[in-house]
């Protein structure tokens, strides 16, 4: 007897929603509605657009845009044209935009009209790009200032330009995949070599960690989701795509900002939103918080939330739900499971229990923490809580390996697991907990950042001789960059000097905004500097060497 199975694919949550729920409210962003119906023809105008371009099966298109609904659109039109879609970070500077669509190698790249000033300084600098789209965003005045090219190559269009003539055959378009295991997307994150690594995401993980996220975030019908979390991180944790899944609405937003964010919660009635801690303290901490009457569920992760965090935003009726992953898991991978037993308890307390980062979500496998042994195998550490080891994670939400970076990916996978390069332990009841990083890399307000980065930035002024690069506690942002230094005899430089030196060579929220010179720093016998002694003095005797 023949058999039949269905490749799994996001795609197929819009298509359905679509006819399911034709005329119900799927997109808000101010005065603009979609309804289902509305957004489905969107897409697939924006998909034959692509193809009319030129985009072939596995081309990559790269996105330079904001938490618009034209970057909602893209998690859906990309991939709806056979075609592999490339989130930048709307906040890098032109040299790295530059490298990341070179390494891509993408052949079209769409830019939001007030991001210019990010790609300008390097457009001529594009190895494989063939087109940009200029969108431009109503809702904004763009700056004076920001002027598009007009005759450079490639070849400038506007989005209706673009769009002109796209109205192809809707049944050219398959709303499936024939192989789950394609790339779907590549999204870049730091690295510690300095360069960020381009994790490869596949349709069926996307699938996956979607449903993950209706089934743990509680996403119904009745979910209104507003955008804190950037879309062009994990593909905001697959959100989008969940909440399409759901039959939910999203509330898109342009820039996390306090006043804003609670006019749109009380204006549209908001029952969910995501976000590193950063962000849930800005909402927190705005002058126009306050209490809700329905509640939010906020699910957080990028960094531990503190105690104090999670039980004032308790205190306002914010429901909290712990994740924790990296982009390589395409965001979420565990859960702080709630336990009914934790009721009881007094809300420090219960805090301090959310604060961990619990248990496999349900659609992976279970984390494990490990050291390695003589002959490099994976040995799980006790569940003691005490005893420190690494977490490392396997299974469908784990990546398909780094785009066009063999070496990387083997060396991520080593022993058949990934390697989070993320310390912790394991507790008795089975839920895991940060301790502190192996990697050279910085968490700051959500966002990772490459210690090797801003070392060679810092490097390549003059007046430096060596330099070591730390992650320091920081009440805002739970970490930051700190710069200690050595300079050469005979050229002194100021603070002031290396931090605009920095700026000018990586995006400004890398830089350090604090340079320490010192006469020498920490080494071992060998010569390797000891980082770990200058964070024993940053971070003091506490326990956690993370913070939120």
């Amino acid at each position: 007897m023949e058999t039949w199975n269905t490749e799994f694919t996001p795609l197929s949550f819009l298509r359905r929603s679509a006819e399911a729920f034709p005329d119900k409210r799927a997109v808000v962003y101010y005065d603009e509605t979609m309804t289902y119906r509305e957004l489905f023809a969107a897409v697939e105008r924006r998909a034959h657009a692509l193809r009319a371009a030129g985009i072939e099966s596995g081309d990559r298109v790269a996105y330079l845009v904001p938490n618009i609904p034209e970057m909602l659109m893209a998690a859906y039109a990309v991939p709806l044209a056979g075609a592999v879609l490339v989130p930048i970070n709307t906040r890098l500077a032109p040299e790295e935009v530059r490298y990341i669509c070179n390494h891509s190698q993408a052949k079209l790249l769409v830019v939001d009209t007030a991001l210019w000033p990010s790609v300008t300084p390097v457009v001529d600098g594009f190895d494989t790009i063939e087109r940009i789209v200029d969108v431009e965003d109503a809702t904004i005045t763009t700056p004076a200032e920001v002027v598009r090219p007009e005759s450079v190559s490639p070849t400038v269009s506007t989005l209706a330009e673009f769009l002109t003539g796209a109205d192809g055959d809707a049944s050219d378009l398959a709303w499936s995949v024939e192989d789950e295991r394609s790339t779907l997307s590549i999204n870049y994150t730091s690295g510690t070599t300095g360069r960020p690594k381009g994790v490869m995401y596949t349709h069926r993980g996307a699938y996956l960690n979607a449903l993950g996220e209706v089934v743990h975030s509680d996403h119904d019908g009745g979910s209104v989701y507003l955008w804190t979390l950037p879309m062009f991180h994990c593909n905001g944790w697959c959100t989008g795509w969940a909440l399409a899944a759901a039959g939910g609405t999203q509330v898109c937003l342009r820039e996390v900002c306090g006043e804003v964010i609670w006019d749109l919660i009380d204006r549209h009635s908001v029952t969910h939103l995501n976000g590193a801690p950063t962000v849930m303290s800005t909402i927190i901490n705005a002058e126009q918080a306050h209490s809700l009457e329905a509640g939010i569920t906020a699910t957080m992760a990028g960094a531990p939330p503190s105690p104090t965090l999670i039980w004032q935003m308790e205190e306002l009726n914010f429901r909290i739900v712990h994740v924790y992953g990296l982009t390589e898991t395409y965001g979420p991978y565990t859960v702080c499971e709630w336990q009914d037993s934790w009721e009881g308890l007094d809300h420090r307390s219960r805090a301090r229990l959310l604060s961990r980062q619990g248990v496999g979500m349900v659609q992976t496998d279970s984390a494990r923490i490990v050291t390695l042994d003589s002959g490099d195998d994976l040995v799980d550490v006790p569940a003691d809580g005490q005893t420190i080891g690494e977490i490392v994670m396997r299974g469908n939400n784990v990546m398909k390996g780094y785009f066009r970076d063999p070496e990387a990916t083997e060396k991520a996978f080593q022993g058949g697991w990934f390697h989070s390069g993320d310390l912790g332990v394991m507790h008795e009841d089975g839920y895991i907990e940060l301790r502190d990083r192996s990697k050279d890399i910085i968490v700051s307000g959500g966002e990772n950042i490459s210690t090797v980065e801003i070392e060679q930035a810092v490097a390549s002024h003059e007046a430096v001789l060596e330099v070591a690069v730390i992650g320091v506690p920081d009440a805002e942002w739970g970490e930051r960059p700190k710069a200690f230094i050595t300079v050469r005899r005979g050229q002194p430089a100021t603070e002031a000097e290396i931090v605009e030196h920095v700026r000018s060579q990586i995006a400004k929220y890398k830089s350090p905004r604090e340079v320490e010179f010192v006469e020498a720093l920490p080494k071992t016998s060998t010569g390797k500097i000891q980082k770990f002694e200058l964070r024993n003095r940053e971070w003091g005797e506490g326990e956690s060497r993370i913070q939120g």
